[in-house]
């Protein structure tokens, strides 16, 4: 029978209530009293001398309170970059200046120049209409690879050249690998393009900066996932606040994606706007700003080479990628296309040699940082479309020759220098054969060319690596923060529980989740759990939500609060039954003494904590509040496999995808509901990635798809009803929960799979020269594929 509460129960989620019946209350709902409005004043060139701004005309506009411009940050720092990578010649990357508001150049359409700040928003508005500004228009450079010619204009003057870092890993391999690949049997090789996405997330990014003069204190109430990573960054690089006297609030938030994990000029400049003028300042980010504005994802051209044996056994990998950083390095950028995606480039299979070349690229673009998987889907979709292609150049079915090439011994360590706790590829891959009914294709396909269709079948694997840690190793790797996660258990002396944690939900369900961890281990209702989160001023310094890391990190940091709670509350009880605490027992929320019939409930030893009359308090103090860091002693490595059939109609190019099966293994799982949910997302975005979305631009540099008019967002009637499966359970080895994380999954193992299946379709038609088609498979696309 399915559980009804605590860990491994499909709880509804509790906060809901408040989001469907419009009681959400997210950033843009918070006017302060006095609060003045911002409108920036952006670049509408790629790349330019910036020679002045002219700000008479709209300071003189009605409600104008002050323009601002980037004289006015002179001496404050700039948005910092929080990792850095070391080439492979063991010399640093080149990191650039990011200023607030734009000094001396111009390098992307929607650079911030100016900002007016005025009593309403219309009124901002209007006269941020009036600034004129003074650009001569430079060359830009969009192209990644024309921006590393000889002679190519340059992003950022101060810089040697558009090249951000050329990283190899692992190097010592590189000779190996491609002596292994000269003298293979077989190798495929496939170049691809990974584009460019623009994140979306539901709730545009909002920024209000508040300021006491009389305290001294600022507060930024900010749309992002990790408040306490925003002040540390604000507070200390850009703008020189201590941190006691900063305060980050980040309410509800109406997803992220990756995109809202960055320092953002906006929240600075507010911060910064409320001080000076000593009054509230508010911006909330209109959607055409968001195109231009908040960070993108992917933007990867790649070459990948696989060599093979003459049984299909894989024997070396070699990778060569270009990695578009956009104008600016954003927070976690550098990180993104090397140790988040070439630690990845084994997948679930034992290839003994690998080498991976990642070149970052400066161009005149938005900045480009992590989006959902960050540098997994990457790794990911390569891995699996050059599998694909080689088992046809072989004449090896798909699914046998990932079979051959499984890893099945754990712990299992990889050539990229990472090591798999825990798996069941075969026992994945089996699940998925059975719930897509791979059997009955053929009929199908039959029912399908009947009407005129061209039907495929495309399925592949994935891993991942989330819970990104630990913190002494990836400060090795480059790292600029720690990746730890903290909790604060606070018991109330009637017995509910107030957990206070660095992590922060924007979509994920921590709030019902979180809570029936905690309840699950003490055994009492989880409506006694309350779980608060996203303001630095009453929650522990945590790193925040993004990688999947929630419940490992987070969840396990409660788990270890909690744990010191109940070895308190133990001794407490004993003493109240005249017992040893090695003898106390908690179960369904009570004490007992093991081997007799006393007992006492939880509510009783919590308000003797506080009421401290039957202990000796020099012993035991009164109080019953813990807290835990938890820092993991690796990542966790959730896998599974995907199948997609699609029909393909041969007059137009267009894909219907018809049905979608996904297994995985996610560990433990403490919602199931949660997680098919959160699989459901995943699955979205990444066939939205793969048929539909991407990010272009001209070559003056203008987004051509600044609009959804031009980018075109998956919806409900391009998806399919899923079939999900997460039976396979291996649990992770080194966290109390066992969990292994869910929420990026979805968006890492479907674009491949989309891919070979309308690779997959053609080729059964007998286009046999379709061996690839670039994402997004657009109708044009397939079509002129298919016209050879």
């Amino acid at each position: 029978m399915p559980k009804d509460h605590g860990i491994g129960a499909s709880q509804k989620r509790r906060e809901d209530v408040r989001f469907l019946t419009g009681r959400g209350r997210y950033t843009d709902d918070i006017n302060l009293p006095g609060q003045a409005h911002a409108c920036f004043v952006r670049s509408q060139v790629a790349h330019g001398r910036l020679n002045g701004v002219d700000t008479a005309a709209a300071a003189a506009m009605p409600g104008v309170i002050r323009v601002f411009t980037g004289a006015d940050f002179e001496g404050v720092g700039g948005l910092p970059c929080g990792w850095q990578v070391t080439d492979r010649h063991g010399q640093p990357m080149q990191e650039p200046g990011h200023p607030v508001l734009a000094q001396g150049k111009v390098r992307h359409v929607g650079d911030p120049i100016a900002v007016v700040v005025a009593e309403t928003f219309e009124q901002a508005r209007d006269a941020a209409e009036m600034v004129d500004v003074d650009i001569t228009e430079l060359d830009p450079v969009i192209d990644m690879k024309a921006a590393l010619a000889d002679g190519a204009p340059k992003v950022h003057d101060d810089l040697s050249s558009n090249l951000c870092y050329d990283w190899g890993f692992v190097e010592d391999n590189r000779a190996a690998v491609d002596e292994a690949i000269r003298n293979a049997h077989h190798v495929t090789t496939l170049e691809l393009v990974n584009n460019r996405l623009v994140p979306n997330a539901m709730e545009p990014r909002v920024a209000v900066g508040d300021y006491n003069f009389a305290t001294d204190d600022s507060t930024l109430y900010t749309t992002s996932q990790n408040p306490h990573v925003i002040r540390l960054l604000m507070g200390a690089f850009v703008l020189g606040i201590p941190e006691h006297k900063l305060r980050v609030v980040a309410p509800d938030v109406g997803g992220g994606f990756g995109s809202k994990i960055f320092h953002y000029a906006e929240e600075a400049f507010c911060t910064f706007a409320a001080k000076q003028l000593r009054r509230p300042v508010k911006w909330t980010c209109q959607r055409s700003e968001s195109f231009i504005t908040d960070a993108h994802g992917r933007d990867h051209v790649t070459k990948i080479e696989l060599a093979l044996d003459k049984e299909g056994h894989f024997q070396a990998i070699r990778t060569e990628t270009y990695a578009n950083m956009g104008a600016y390095l954003s927070t976690f950028a550098p990180s993104v296309p090397t140790w988040l995606h070439g630690t990845l480039m084994a997948g679930n299979y034992k290839t003994p040699l690998i080498y991976v070349n990642v070149k970052a690229v400066f161009t005149n673009t938005v900045p480009v940082d992590a989006y959902r998987g960050a540098g997994r889907p990457e790794a990911t979709f390569q891995l699996e479309r050059v599998i694909d292609k080689a088992a046809r150049e072989m004449g090896i079915d798909p699914v046998e020759i990932r079979r051959r090439n499984f890893i099945t011994e754990f712990p299992y360590a990889t050539p990229v220098a990472v090591e798999y706790d825990t798996g069941d590829y075969h026992a994945t891959l089996d699940k998925l054969l059975e719930i897509a009914d791979v059997a009955g294709f053929d009929k199908r396909r039959a029912e399908s060319a009947k009407r005129g269709k061209l039907r495929g079948l495309g399925l592949n694997c994935y891993i991942e690596a989330c819970g990104i840690a630990p913190s002494q190793l990836v400060g090795q790797l480059g790292a600029r923060a720690g990746l730890y996660e903290s909790a604060t258990v606070r018991v109330n002396a009637t017995g509910g529980l107030v957990v206070m944690t660095g992590s922060h939900s924007h979509g994920q369900g921590h709030e019902t989740s979180f809570a029936q961890v905690v309840a699950d281990m003490i055994g009492i209702d989880e409506n006694m759990v309350e779980i608060v989160h996203g303001d630095t001023a009453n929650t522990p310094m945590g790193m925040g939500t993004y990688g999947s890391r929630s419940l490992a990190v987070g969840g396990s940091a409660m788990v270890r609060a909690t744990e010191k709670i109940i070895a308190k509350a133990k001794k407490i009880a004993a003493h109240l039954m005249e017992a040893s605490p090695d003898d106390i027992e908690l179960k369904d929320g009570r004490f007992s003494v093991a081997g007799t019939d006393k007992s006492v409930a939880w509510g009783d030893v919590t308000l003797a904590a506080y009421v401290p009359h039957n202990y000796p308090l020099e012993e035991i103090e009164p109080g019953l509040e813990e807290t835990a860091f938890y820092d993991p002693s690796n990542f966790t490595y959730p896998a599974g496999a995907y199948a997609c059939e699609v029909e393909v109609d041969p007059d137009t190019g267009k894909v219907t995808i018809c049905s979608f099966a996904a297994a995985d293994d996610f560990g433990n799982i403490v919602n199931p509901m949660i997680v098919d949910g959160q699989v459901h997302g995943g699955l979205g975005q990444g066939i939205g990635q793969a048929l539909l979305e991407g990010a272009a631009y001209d070559e003056s540099g203008q987004l051509l798809t600044g609009s959804y008019m031009d980018y075109a967002m998956p919806r409900a009637g391009d998806l399919p009803s899923f079939t999900i499966d997460h039976s396979c359970q291996t649990p992770c080895t080194h966290n109390p929960l066992g969990v292994k994380g869910c929420g990026e999954a979805g968006a890492i193992g479907s674009p491949p799979a989309v891919v070979n299946a309308v690779v997959d379709a053609l080729q059964r038609a007998g286009h046999s020269n379709v061996t690839h088609i670039d994402m997004p498979l657009t109708p044009s696309r397939v079509w002129a594929a298919m016209q050879g």
